[in-house]
């Protein structure tokens, strides 16, 4: 499950069963963080998600703001609530490429705004499944 964090909305997005292709799930409203991980806690169980990518919003520079410094610190509240894997992934600018995929598909401008964080959660988690992906086919290569 990849998520993009807002003080408004949070994007979430899936992986298929293969943990190959990503695609977004919801856009939720943010209430607060103890609400926002129970609310996650719930669709990670109902949709058997193992393990939790969640954005991190550095600055341009790689150092981290007070966004990240939320994220940072919800992201060990979701460890805790789930008990499973959850790690950090930086997003810089994954808002920016998801409103511009969606420019590209066809959306309105109206309709981006409702999609734009989901479309941000399935590229942070498709980074992460690429990468993943990547370093596990490295490892199959015969020496």
């Amino acid at each position: 499950m990849g998520l993009d964090l807002g003080d408004v909305r949070i994007g979430v997005a899936l992986s298929d069963e293969t943990g190959t292709l990503a695609a977004g799930l919801v856009t939720l409203k943010a209430v607060g963080p103890r609400k926002d991980a129970q609310a996650l806690a719930a669709l990670a169980r109902e949709h058997g998600v193992v393990e939790v990518v969640v954005g991190l919003p550095l600055r341009l520079d790689g150092s981290l703001g007070s966004q990240a410094e939320k994220a940072v610190a919800f992201a060990e509240r979701l460890r805790r609530v789930l008990r499973l894997p959850v790690v950090t992934r930086d997003e810089r600018l994954t808002s920016v490429a998801a409103g511009e995929r969606l420019a590209e598909a066809g959306v309105k401008r109206r309709d981006r705004k409702a999609r734009i964080d989901q479309a941000a959660a399935a590229l942070i988690l498709q980074e992460h499944l690429d990468e993943r992906n990547a370093v596990a086919a490295g490892e199959r290569e015969p020496a």
